[in-house]
């Protein structure tokens, strides 16, 4: 029974060998690549004095200028949508404003004709109670 166990722990030692080296294997191949990917970022930049200029400099500078347009341009293009609906916004705010103003001046002529009928109203009442109350006096 010992000599059964230790098989199993050898076996179980080279699948988690085999599994490392696996991993290890991948990690490697993933440095290799990020450090070929950018490794012309990591040139040292020689004046122009010191040394001539390379023909690919203005390559580098056309992809260097592409990559920050991909960026930069999705967010730019966001923000000015965003700018722009916003200004759309504040133009249709600005509209409800004037119209909810000129309703509220409205309902306020509204209730100042509405009062002053009343009191015409009221005082009409008052001289046809007084005229009744002298028509029984009489």
């Amino acid at each position: 029974m010992n000599v059964t166990n230790r098989t199993e722990d050898a076996e179980t030692n080279s699948e988690v060998d085999t599994n490392l080296a696996a991993v290890s294997e991948v990690e490697a191949g993933i440095r290799d690549f990020v450090r070929n990917d950018i490794a012309y970022l990591r040139r040292p930049v020689a004046s122009p004095e010191t040394a001539p200029a390379e023909p690919n400099t203005d390559a580098t500078v056309n992809n260097v200028n592409s990559l920050i347009q991909r960026v930069a341009g999705t967010s730019l293009a966001e923000i000015e949508k965003l700018i722009s609906e916003l200004e759309s916004l504040r133009d249709l705010l600005h509209a409800e404003g004037q119209r909810v103003q000129r309703e509220i001046s409205g309902y306020a002529q509204l209730s100042q004709a509405a009062m002053k009928s009343t009191r015409m109203i009221a005082d009409n009442v008052t001289q046809w109670k007084r005229a009744a109350d002298g028509l029984r006096n009489s």
